[in-house]
């Protein structure tokens, strides 16, 4: 690696994450930010609330990883074996593209789709919202080939069929209309085109062997090659979906001529050279990156060091602890405007999301009497903090809605 490299790959490392965002919460704890007060004595009533909502999940506490996977059983439906079934006459390995490709689509059409939205799916007629209705319409629009430029093979997510979509084909997809609205329809669309444009860039991960279009589901191939006797890092998976995807993030920083994707500026972060002042989150790269252990592992792969990732610097997570008195806003603005991804206010409050789901999954596991390897922080996710996240903001708001408002583009929450 070149010393140009260096800050790159500093960048998209978890273990920056995790530094970066200890320090927003140290500063916090001093009363140095300006956005947010940090009241660690109201951490144990967020804390008994993740333990609450876990139990009632999954009263063994036997708890997979957070993963896309999980939703697809919203409404009692099992997909995944619907999935299973449609993709068994495949050779093995085209099994393992198929399910990267569901899961890489499917999380990047993720972002929050707004309170008005609704899914009515084909065959159940069941109606889903927010990320349930995200995670079924994203399931039919694959199985149905939308991503697929060949008609004879559905199940796969090719440049062409990706460069192909747009703002009115993916909305019919989604049902949107004016009287069922989805937030950041046309950024969600070009979002899926810069990924067929990314793919065609970066043959070295998407290319295929005969003259088909690079294909998403090769990133699978580009995984295991990184693998050493059978076992896979997390963080190599993260390493290869941060460059192999890192052109598709829209207006975002650029360093060395790298779009650096989730990472912002907080003027309170110091740091070495010419990385002083950003802070990486990689909110949808790393939920991807956990949607991915299980298609690796059930193609023989061991994924090993899960917990080098972070928690997710998304609305749920970052809702329960300002909906839980964790984090005090400092200033009315912060929950009365509607702020941009990029606002410091915003950064701030995802990178203290990060470190604070540390310290919950530490004070979790000492009440449970759980070890890290018993309880890791991606079980305490899936248990866990999306969902109490999802009940604080219930009780404190009718619709449901986060405390903090962010106008999104379809890439970031």
């Amino acid at each position: 690696m070149s010393d140009a490299q260096g800050p790159i790959a500093f960048l998209r490392s978890p273990s920056t994450i995790r530094a970066r965002s200890r320090d927003l919460l140290d500063l916090g704890l001093a009363g140095k930010l300006d956005h947010f007060e940090v009241r660690m004595d109201a951490l144990e009533r967020a804390v008994d609330r993740t333990i609450a909502v876990t139990r009632a999940a999954y009263p063994t506490l036997q708890i997979p990883h957070h993963s896309r996977w999980n939703h697809f059983g919203a409404g009692g439906v099992d997909r995944r074996a619907d999935f299973e079934k449609r993709i068994a006459p495949l050779p093995p390995d085209e099994r393992a593209r198929a399910r990267f490709a569901l899961a890489i689509t499917s999380v990047l059409l993720d972002a929050g789709a707004g309170p008005e939205w609704r899914y009515r799916e084909p065959g159940t007629g069941q109606v889903f919202g927010r990320s349930e209705g995200l995670a079924v319409a994203s399931y039919h629009m694959f199985v149905d080939g939308l991503f697929s430029s060949d008609k004879k093979s559905p199940y796969r997510a090719d440049a062409d069929g990706l460069e192909r979509l747009d703002g009115l084909k993916l909305g019919g997809a989604f049902q949107a209309s004016t009287s069922n609205p989805i937030v950041g329809l046309e950024g969600r669309a070009d979002l899926l085109g810069r990924l067929g444009s990314a793919m065609r860039a970066t043959p070295r991960f998407f290319a295929t062997d005969g003259d088909e279009a690079p294909r998403l589901g090769r990133l699978f191939d580009a995984c295991r090659a990184r693998a050493e006797d059978g076992k896979l890092p997390a963080r190599r998976i993260l390493f290869v979906i941060l460059e192999g995807l890192g052109p598709i993030w829209p207006g975002r920083i650029e360093l060395l001529g790298v779009n650096l994707g989730d990472v912002w500026k907080h003027s309170k972060i110091s740091g070495p050279t010419i990385t002083a002042g950003l802070v990486p989150l990689h909110k949808l790269s790393q939920w991807l990156t956990y949607s991915l252990i299980e298609p690796l592992e059930q193609a023989g792969l061991t994924v090993v060091g899960v917990d080098e990732l972070t928690g997710l610097a998304e609305y749920r997570n970052g809702g329960l602890f300002v909906d839980d008195g964790v984090l005090v806003p400092k200033h009315p603005g912060i929950t009365k405007k509607v702020h941009a991804p990029s606002d410091e206010v915003v950064v701030e409050w995802r990178g203290l999301t990060v470190a604070l789901l540390d310290e919950l999954a530490i004070a979790m596991r000492q009440k449970l009497g759980k070890t890290r390897e018993e309880l890791p922080l991606s079980s305490v996710l899936e248990g866990g903090t999306w969902t109490a996240g999802r009940q604080a903001a219930r009780e404190k708001r009718e619709d449901g809605t986060p405390p903090i408002t962010v106008d999104s583009d379809g890439t970031v929450f």
